[in-house]
C-alpha cells in the first residue's frame, strides 16, 4: 500500500496547496454525479472471475469513469492493494479493500451505494471512491506529457505535484514500479481481445513437471528435500516455473493473475489451467494444473494420488493464464 500516502502534505507545502485540494474536494463530487447521469458503459471487459462476482459490478461500472480508468486497471489497484479483501488494514493505518488513510477518505471518501454513511470498510463506498480519486488526479494532471494513465497513477502513488514537477511519472523507484505492476497486472484481469501470444518458457515448465511424474502427492508440498520430493498442485506448478526463470505466488488463486487468460479452445502448452466450485470468483479457485495439450494436464490431483495426467473438460474446469515473465513479477507478494 502506498497510494495515498502523503503527497497532499507535501502539495501543501507550495501556495497552491489549499487550492489544489479544494479543487479535488469539489471535482470529485462533481465527477461522482457523472456515475448518477449514465456515465459507467465503456469497452473494456472483465476477464473470467477475475473479480470476486460481489464486486464486478461495482468495478465494470466505475472503471469506466472516466478515459484514463478502465475496470481491468480498477481492479489491478484493487487486487495490488488489499487482494479484494474489504477489511485489509496496513502497518500504515491503510484501511479497507481499496487501501485509504483515514486522513484521505475523510476527504475524498463518497457514499456510493446512497445509505446517508461514508463507510471505507464497505467495499459499496471504497470502490466507487477509489474510481472518483482517479479520475480526478487524471484530470489534475492532464496537461502533463506522457500517457494521460500511466500519469494518474504515479500521482496516485507519488502526488499530483510530483508528476507536474518531473513532467510525467517521477524518478522515483516505488513509483515507477508501482505503475509498472498496476499496467502489468491490468492485463491478467482484461479479457483478452485478441489470441495471447505464446510464453517461451512454456516447454521447459511441461518437462520439469514430466520428470515429476507418478510421485505422490504431499499437502503444502514443495518438493524439498525434506518433503521427500512431494508436491500439492501449486506447489508443483510454482516449481515447474521457477525451473525456467519464473517465480510466481505459492497459492492457485494468485497463479491465476500472472499473466492473461486464454480461452478454452485457444489453450496450449504450459497454460496454467484452473478449477473451482465457484465459477465467478478467481479467489475460490481450489485446484490448478499444467496443460499438455489434447485436453489433458499434468497435476497433483489429492492426497493418495501422485502426480499423473488428468483431463481438462471437467464440470469444475474455471479457466487458464498463459503465464509471462511481467505477469508473475507484478503479482504481489502477499494478498
Amino acid at each position: 500500500m502506498t497510494v495515498r500516502k502523503a503527497w497532499v502534505v507535501a502539495i501543501a507545502a507550495v501556495g497552491s496547496g489549499i487550492a489544489f485540494v479544494m479543487l479535488l474536494v469539489v471535482g470529485v463530487y462533481v465527477v461522482a454525479g457523472n456515475i448518477v447521469n449514465g456515465v459507467g458503459g465503456g469497452a473494456v471487459g472483465l476477464a473470467k472471475g477475475a473479480v470476486p462476482a460481489a464486486y464486478k459490478t461495482l468495478v465494470q461500472k466505475w472503471g469506466n469513469l472516466c478515459p484514463a480508468l478502465n475496470p481491468a486497471l480498477l481492479a489491478a489497484q484493487l487486487y495490488q492493494e488489499s487482494g479484494f479483501n474489504p477489511n485489509a488494514r496496513s502497518a500504515a493505518a491503510a484501511e479497507g479493500i481499496a487501501q485509504f488513510i483515514p486522513g484521505t477518505w475523510a476527504t475524498h471518501g463518497l457514499d456510493g451505494n446512497g445509505d446517508g454513511k461514508r463507510d471505507v470498510w464497505d467495499p459499496n463506498d471504497a470502490i466507487p471512491s477509489a474510481a472518483s480519486y482517479d479520475c480526478e488526479l487524471a484530470k489534475y494532471v492532464k496537461d502533463v506529457p506522457g500517457d494521460v494513465s500511466h500519469n494518474m497513477l504515479a500521482a496516485y502513488n507519488a502526488g499530483a505535484y510530483a508528476v507536474i514537477k518531473y513532467g510525467g511519472v517521477p524518478p522515483y523507484a516505488e513509483t515507477q514500479n508501482y505503475v509498472k505492476t498496476i499496467t502489468t497486472l491490468e492485463k491478467s484481469f482484461a479479457a483478452p481481445v485478441t489470441r495471447v501470444d505464446p510464453s517461451r518458457q512454456a516447454a521447459g515448465a511441461i518437462s520439469y513437471a514430466q520428470g515429476k511424474l507418478g510421485t505422490p502427492y504431499l499437502w503444502g508440498g514443495d518438493g524439498t528435500a525434506d518433503q521427500g520430493g512431494r508436491f500439492d498442485c501449486s506447489g508443483l506448478t510454482k516449481a515447474a516455473y521457477e525451473s525456467v526463470g519464473i517465480s510466481l505466488p505459492r497459492v492457485a488463486n494468485d497463479q491465476y493473475n500472472a499473466g492473461p487468460h486464454p480461452k478454452r479452445e485457444e489453450l496450449l502448452p504450459g497454460d496454467l489451467v484452473f478449477f473451482s466450485d465457484d465459477p465467478t470468483d478467481s479467489r475460490a479457485i481450489r485446484h490448478v494444473g499444467i496443460y499438455v495439450g489434447g485436453g489433458y494436464m499434468i497435476d497433483a490431483p489429492r492426497p493418495g494420488a501422485v502426480i499423473r495426467f488428468d483431463p481438462v473438460d471437467t464440470p469444475d474446469y474455471f479457466g487458464a493464464t498463459r503465464v509471462t515473465e511481467d505477469g508473475a513479477k507484478a503479482l504481489p507478494t502477499s494478498v
